[in-house]
């Protein structure tokens, strides 16, 4: 198998796509690599990076003093001096003795020849063209071979046979050994050109050691030659992969430090490895990294089914901030397993693959407790499902149940953490709802008759059903004036928010607009501007499928998201040697970008991010209450909704997918109700035009036109047939017209009324059916005439209005009905508008013929 997957791995690196620089024993690394580079990124420096800031020791130490300043990297960048080199990035040879390591790194000499040029120069002043003179008189001298450390391929710089680093090393450790070399060997030996030879008390002692020796770190490299060939190929292949999506910095310093750790410890191959013997946090992670990258070569996914896990890029699908690896063994039964596996296959496959892995995290915490629940109570665990029935399931339902009731974990072990959830009534659903699922989709594959599962087993699982509808409250008015007050949002900004990631931005961009937390929080770059004067702001409301819905903002709110995008350009320039974004970057640049694991700036902050400062914030705002910041959502809609926006709107603003769920939104106290109830009014059959419109949602009024046309039709008038607006019968007065409101000109129709009066229509229209002569029918007819055109108008704006069908299926005999959507609704008040009179001639072509087809008005 390991000679199968080293011959796997080599022909992927001897491929065309994989980085030509990652090949070989010793990687030499360009120094502008654009995944691992190591210069220091002040331009023109010839010093490597050192530690964090992306630059050499030197500068980095002059960066903070800078940045105490107030001075932004970009400007620094631009006015820091460079450097020379004060280490070799990689061997030098002699520029004399080819065969020597250089030992000099101004004069690139060997140590001999080194001191012979000092020597010279105390005999002899030193002029512009006497150092080259003095080159061309100075003879080769033979080397001494490669260093004998085993991991080393430098060349050795004295008779001992170590490089000058692992020679420094071995001083350092003792000599083990008792290896070296005569007193005053140059004088004596090497200058007659005799051998110098080495004593040592304990070979095999020098030996060991020079086996145990890492190779030397040189800046830019990373030396694999003496790492076992598949753990080679392992790293290789790990690195070029870590370059294609680089979301975690890997510096050249930890791959090599990882490589001596893996030499150390005799490592064959990662496959299999666990991540924790490495003592250092980030070896853990790039270990990890790497093993997710080769399982997916080293298992088909076939194999992963086998092995109790599912790759999700097996399938081409890689879901937002989360690992390709989906581990399967919580389920201890296989063949529920393999289920699970099948289910989660065909769900990746479909064409309707869902955005997130929610779906993938319901049904395996369903299929865990299942198997959780099957082995503890099932005959023989459950692992033979040809033995299970019904009665387990219910059971199992009836167990769960109640957990939920006593607040009690659930038995199976799903979360990636150790720890075990409660079971509510959200959760308890999803378990059913996908269970459900999963054990009909294998009945629908053919599976369960293949595993010899019964089918009452399978029909036994129920729905979880609708749950308990909620609905959040809106902020009350104390609470919405302190989370909009200028003092508690510089708090947030100053307190939660020290290095200005952009909280209180958030926080009043949500406030403002109403949007989700997490449209806010993904917004892209370029999300707000002008158009046509005035100012939008550009989002995803992924939720719905909206994309790149636009809303109008107000000024201030424009300005302080421009601010922000300032910032945020202003760190992009500082993280990339104070360029700014090309066109292709810019496009894909996070508002709100994270400092954690983002080089490319494209990942905004988490939603957990801004929760935990935000309930800080509020915990020390000490509001007397549990409040949460999609309230502000709630809030918003009901001031939308107080100020004559119909529900229409409010969903469309708000990004919501019908009326029903906008209704959530929309929270109405009786004043509320007393202020919005019947905006629909119509004129009644006794005004001089029946059913002319008196409210519409297209003309606005004024504040004050609307507050008095509010105060005249819903507090001036009082329930009838339909209302009446006669002052004296509003106070409590007799009506004059003995309750006849047909030909009274103050009684008005309302949308709430339009089932009524089609009922008294067709009334009507059947006594003028029975009538015992034509005389009497057309009398019947024109008497109710104006009523028909009241009734026709009434219909005709709530069609324009979009509430024809739910006036139509309202029914006033139930009390609930008083707060259906059709009086609960809201609409601006409008000027007066002729509703009907401009159809008077097809309302009489429409009496004409019910008149003369009286089976027809009965169909």
């Amino acid at each position: 198998m390991r000679r199968d997957r080293l011959e796997v791995l080599t022909a992927l690196i001897n491929g065309p796509e994989f980085d030509p620089v990652l090949r070989g024993g010793v990687l030499k690394i360009p120094s502008t690599h654009p995944v691992y580079p190591w210069s220091c990124t002040v331009v023109d420096c010839a010093r490597p990076r050192w530690r964090r800031y992306a630059m050499c020791s030197v500068h980095a130490e002059q960066w903070q003093e800078a940045e105490a300043c107030g001075m932004s990297r970009a400007q620094f960048l631009r006015t820091a001096q460079p450097l020379p080199a004060t280490e070799m990035p990689e061997s030098m040879m002699c520029r004399i003795c080819p065969q020597r390591p250089a030992f000099s790194l101004q004069l690139v000499l060997c140590f001999r020849h080194r001191n012979r040029w000092l020597s010279h120069l105390k005999r002899h002043p030193a002029g512009e063209t006497e150092f080259e003179r003095w080159l061309t008189d100075q003879p080769a001298l033979p080397g001494y071979g490669e260093c004998r450390a085993d991991m080393c391929d430098e060349l050795a710089a004295s008779p001992l046979g170590l490089c000058g680093a692992h020679e420094r090393g071995y001083i350092r450790a003792g000599r083990p050994g008792g290896a070296q070399l005569p007193k005053n060997f140059f004088a004596t030996y090497e200058r007659r050109d005799r051998p110098v030879p080495v004593a040592c008390e304990d070979d095999v002692a020098f030996r060991a050691w020079c086996r145990a020796q890492l190779p030397v770190h040189r800046t830019g490299q990373v030396n694999l030659r003496l790492l076992r060939p598949l753990l080679r190929a392992e790293l290789q292949w790990g690195m070029c992969v870590h370059g294609l999506q680089p979301v975690a910095v890997w510096h050249l310093t930890w791959v090599q430090s990882l490589a001596d750790e893996c030499q150390r410890r005799d490592v064959a191959s990662l496959a299999g490895l666990d991540p924790s013997v490495f003592r250092r946090a980030y070896h853990q992670r790039m270990v990890q990294e790497m093993q997710e990258a080769l399982r997916k070569v080293y298992f088909t996914p076939s194999d992963t089914r086998d092995a109790g896990y599912i790759e999700t890029e097996h399938f081409g699908v890689r879901f937002p901030h989360r690992s390709s690896y989906v581990d399967l063994t919580c389920i201890s039964q296989r063949w529920l397993r393999d289920l699970l596996w099948d289910y989660i296959a065909d769900v990746l496959r479909s064409p309707t693959c869902p955005r997130s892995a929610q779906p993938v995290d319901f049904v395996r915490r369903a299929a865990a407790e299942l198997s959780a629940y099957l082995e503890a109570e099932a005959p023989g665990g459950g692992h033979d499902p040809s033995v299970l029935r019904g009665e387990h399931v219910h059971r199992f339902v009836a167990d769960l149940r109640n957990r939920e009731r006593l607040g009690l974990t659930f038995r199976g072990q799903a979360r990636l953490d150790g720890k075990k959830s409660k079971v509510t009534e959200n959760s308890r659903r999803m378990v059913f709802n996908y269970g459900r699922s999963l054990l009909r989709g294998a009945l629908d594959s053919g599976s369960a008759a293949q595993i010899g599962l019964d089918r009452v087993f399978i029909a036994a699982m129920p729905v979880g059903g609708p749950g308990t509808p909620r609905s959040r409250n809106p902020f009350p008015d104390e609470v919405a004036r302190a989370l909009a007050d200028e003092v508690n949002l510089q708090q947030l900004a100053d307190d939660y928010d020290p290095h200005d990631r952009g909280l209180r931005d958030m926080w009043e961009t949500i406030i403002v607009t109403g949007r989700r937390a997490s449209e806010v929080i993904q917004l892209r770059l370029d999300c707000v501007g002008r158009y046509g004067g005035l100012p939008l702001l550009w989002h995803d409301q992924t939720k719905v499928g909206n994309l790149n819905a636009a809303v109008r903002i107000p000024d201030p709110l424009l300005d302080r998201l421009e601010e922000r995008r300032h910032k945020t350009l202003s760190r992009f320039a500082d993280r990339h040697a104070g360029r700014p974004p090309t066109a292709a970057e810019r496009a894909h640049l996070a508002l709100l970008p994270t400092d954690i694991l983002n080089p490319d700036g494209r990942r905004a902050l988490s939603y957990t991010w801004f929760h935990t400062g935000f309930r800080a914030w509020l915990a020390d705002l000490d509001l007397g209450g549990h409040y949460v910041a999609h309230q502000a959502r709630h809030t918003l809609a009901t001031r939308l909704l107080r100020h004559g926006a119909t529900l229409t709107h409010i969903r469309r603003y708000l990004g919501q997918v019908s009326d029903r769920m906008a209704e959530h939104y929309v929270h109405l106290t009786s004043a509320d109700l007393e202020n919005v109830l019947q905006h629909v009014w119509v004129a009644g059959p006794g005004t001089a035009h029946p059913g002319e419109l008196l409210t519409s949602d297209t003309t606005p009024l004024t504040r004050g036109q609307a507050q008095a046309l509010a105060i005249d039709l819903s507090r001036r008038s009082t329930p009838a047939e339909g209302f009446c607006t006669f002052q004296p019968v509003v106070d409590g007065g007799a009506c004059p017209w003995s309750l006849d409101c047909h030909n009274w000109d103050k009684f008005v129709l309302s949308g709430a009324d339009l089932l009524y009066w089609r009922c008294k229509r067709e009334q009507w229209r059947l006594l003028a059916e029975r009538a015992p002569d034509d005389a009497t029918a057309d009398y019947l007819h024109r008497y109710f005439e104006p009523t028909a055109r009241a009734i026709d108008g009434l219909e005709k704006a709530l069609a324009g209005l979009g509430l024809l069908d739910d006036a139509l299926a309202l029914d006033l005999r139930k009390p609930q009905d008083y707060f259906h959507r059709v009086w609960s609704t809201a609409f601006r008040a409008a000027d007066l508008a002729d509703a009907g009179s401009d159809e008077e001639s097809e309302y009489s072509d429409t009496c004409s013929a019910e008149d003369t087809d009286p089976e027809q008005d009965v169909a």
